[in-house]
């Protein structure tokens, strides 16, 4: 089996914090820059495919789905679905700027993992969502249960990704710490070496088949 992750092209929010406070974070639109992003990023995935079927799992934010109609990836794509799960951490509701700030600055130094939003999640709960969707990742498609060499596109955010390798490749909080989110449009690809559940990777639950990722997540800055 084969994972792919891709975080959304550039936002407005991304460029405009103040974005936050007039716009839902979930109805943010891409900028043209992102749009491009999105495009540059489809160009390769279509290479690293070639002909192989992709099953599709998109967050449910604007940027998330204008992402995926960007890569362009035609009749590769298999099934859509839609996952609340890959959603951004959520902050709650609208934003004030200078919370924002200020909320983002103590999360530096408290942590990504454990400080927690003042109306949103911490990163440990992004963790939870996300360990329950992985741990199922097959079940929509019952049918798919037996198929080896299975490729699963995975458009959602960048903290997301980050938490998502963590789970996969049991890394422990202090290394998902250590590391940045992937740029906007950039993708990571995880690749299970053991199919038979032989292997102890240390991933998922410490249990299951090894992950291997195909280039490491740039350190933090």
């Amino acid at each position: 089996m084969r994972l792919i992750l891709i975080r959304h092209g550039e936002s407005v929010g991304n460029v405009d914090e103040s974005a936050f406070c007039l716009i839902p974070d979930h109805a943010m639109d891409l900028t043209d820059v992102g749009v491009q992003q999105a495009k540059d990023a489809g160009a390769r995935l279509r290479e690293l495919l070639g002909p192989q079927p992709v099953d599709v799992f998109v967050s449910p934010y604007r940027r998330t789905w204008q992402t995926l109609e960007h890569l362009a990836l035609g009749s590769r794509i298999r099934r859509v679905r839609e996952e609340p799960r890959l959603r951004e951490q959520d902050w709650g509701n609208l934003q004030d700027l200078a919370s924002q700030q200020r909320q983002k600055r103590e999360r530096n130094a408290f942590g990504h993992f454990f400080y927690r939003l003042d109306s949103g999640e911490s990163g440990a709960d992004v963790y939870d969502r996300l360990t329950g969707f992985l741990t199922g990742l097959t079940s929509p498609w019952a049918d798919d249960a037996g198929e080896q060499d299975r490729t699963v596109l995975l458009v959602t955010h960048g903290l997301a990704m980050r938490l998502a390798c963590m789970a996969l490749m049991g890394w422990t909080v202090s290394e998902f710490e250590a590391l940045s989110n992937p740029v906007n449009g950039d993708f990571r690809v995880l690749t299970r070496l053991d199919t038979n559940g032989s292997s102890t990777g240390g991933g998922l639950l410490g249990l299951g088949p090894a992950w291997v990722l195909d280039r490491p997540f740039d350190t933090w800055k």
